[in-house]
């Protein structure tokens, strides 16, 4: 299953209300689901980004979906990376001439 990577960012509104940030990683995780989309790690990061993500989803429609209906709430913006693991990236690179 592809795998996605997300770099966010708390909006003013999150980081407002950050004390409540571990409950909403929970209805992330719930909501997931609903998309078919797998929540595999979450850490909550020092530096350009507040949280990084890590993801596993059937395919890129369904990750945008989700993306856009967590950012739906308002409390986070970011942009989502598709990441390719040693195997996946062998398979592209033979397509090299």
């Amino acid at each position: 299953m592809p795998t996605f990577i997300t770099l966010t960012s708390f909006t003013d509104q999150g980081i407002k209300s950050v004390k409540e940030s571990i409950k909403r990683s929970e209805a992330v995780t719930t909501a997931a689901k609903k998309f078919g989309v797998t929540v595999k790690q979450l850490y909550w990061t020092m530096g350009a980004y507040d949280i990084v993500g890590v993801f596993e989803a059937p395919d890129g429609p369904s990750m945008s979906a989700f993306s856009l209906a967590i950012g739906m709430a308002g409390n986070i913006r970011g942009q989502t990376l598709r990441a390719f693991d040693k195997e996946e990236m062998t398979g592209i690179l033979k397509k090299l001439a």
